[in-house]
């Protein structure tokens, strides 16, 4: 029992961060498509973002919901959660002319190095839940 809450813990954070931001940007659909326009990269680009990240967000929750998948939902996790701080890395290192930023209400007040950690939290959170999975899942084909 102690396995499957250690388990539960990582998932649960994760599932609250992808519901949340993901309908977020669904509920504040205009104000959250004309961000991604007003980011660093090509308009078309933006327009498919505006309308893929909240799915993908949405989508690895439901995959970290289910136990035959939440090895999905964290590797998807990890990913995204990746690309995301490479980009808020960038943005805190001055990489790009201005600093746009498309955050769920909550995140808005943060700054960059506030919200490279918490992503790096996140990202910890995702790795811990994948490797205590695996362990688990080891544990249970060897009947320990």
């Amino acid at each position: 029992m102690e396995n499957t809450k250690k388990i539960a813990i990582p998932s649960i954070l994760l599932i609250l961060l992808w519901t949340y931001t993901g309908f977020d940007k669904i509920i504040h659909w205009e104000t959250s498509r004309k961000a991604f326009h007003n980011q660093t990269f090509p308009a078309e680009l933006a327009e498919v973002l505006a309308y893929a990240i909240p799915i993908t967000e949405l989508l690895i929750a439901l995959l970290l919901l289910f136990s035959v998948s939440r090895w999905w939902g964290y590797l998807s996790s990890i990913l995204l959660l990746t690309i995301f701080t490479t980009y808020v890395g960038l943005i805190w290192v001055g990489a790009f002319p201005r600093v746009p930023c498309n955050c769920a209400w909550i995140m808005e007040s943060l700054g960059w190095a506030e919200h490279l950690w918490l992503n790096l939290v996140f990202i910890g959170l995702a790795v811990w839940g994948l490797w205590h999975r695996e362990a688990l899942r080891k544990c249970e084909i060897h009947g320990e």
